[in-house]
């Protein structure tokens, strides 16, 4: 089945790179403000949802779906449970970091979500690719600058990272402290992460 692209209204300045993540087999859903990105990015909106508070109501004759303005779900966290129901397993998620901090941490607690119902899912901005490293081998390749390991989901243990410039073996990394930032591949090897016990966000600098 096809990969569900999610575009929220956060500012994008490389939309080269973004484009580079993009195929034409892709259902691409924008929120709301999202669509400030359509034209930039050169593929069409099979989906679009909002309240339209920060972008007028597109005058469209495509499936659009128009939310109250007051709801639980976000804009991006709608879409993603649509995106769910409508058989998905693999996500990806642009435009969705900086501005509102507030904007940028629940759309993060998006990926988590994602992750939590056994969805492949990763987050796109400007400089760095993130992904959830949970019970499962993760890799990172040398062309990366530099990749992070951050903890905001409990306690993770067990964690191994092999093939890197700071290699850990069953270590652990809680929320309260960092441990984990600016790690390299070794070069010419792929670094590889794996998390026996709870989740990371698996960092990819640019």
């Amino acid at each position: 089945m096809s990969r569900c692209v999610i575009i929220g209204g956060a500012d994008i300045y490389n939309y080269d790179r973004m484009k580079s993540y993009l195929t034409s087999e892709d259902f691409y859903i924008f929120c709301d403000s999202g669509l400030k990105h359509l034209s930039s990015l050169g593929v069409k909106a099979d989906l679009i949802v909002g309240d339209f508070d920060s972008h007028p109501k597109p005058d469209t004759e495509g499936e659009m779906i128009v939310l109250p303005r007051e709801k639980d779900d976000t804009d991006t966290m709608f879409a993603v449970k649509e995106g769910i129901k409508r058989g998905f397993e693999e996500f990806l998620l642009l435009g969705v970091v900086g501005g509102r901090l507030d904007h940028t941490l629940g759309n993060v607690s998006a990926l988590l979500y994602l992750n939590s119902r056994g969805k492949k899912a990763a987050l796109v901005d400007d400089y760095s690719e993130i992904t959830v490293v949970a019970q499962e081998e993760e890799f990172v390749k040398d062309s990366f600058q530099y990749f992070s390991l951050l903890n905001i989901s409990g306690v993770a243990r067990g964690i191994m990272v092999e093939n890197a410039k700071y290699p850990l073996k069953d270590a652990e990394i809680t929320c309260e402290y960092p441990y984990g930032i600016s790690n390299e591949a070794e070069r010419g090897k792929r670094a590889k992460v794996l998390v026996k016990e709870g989740r990371l966000l698996l960092v990819k600098v640019f």
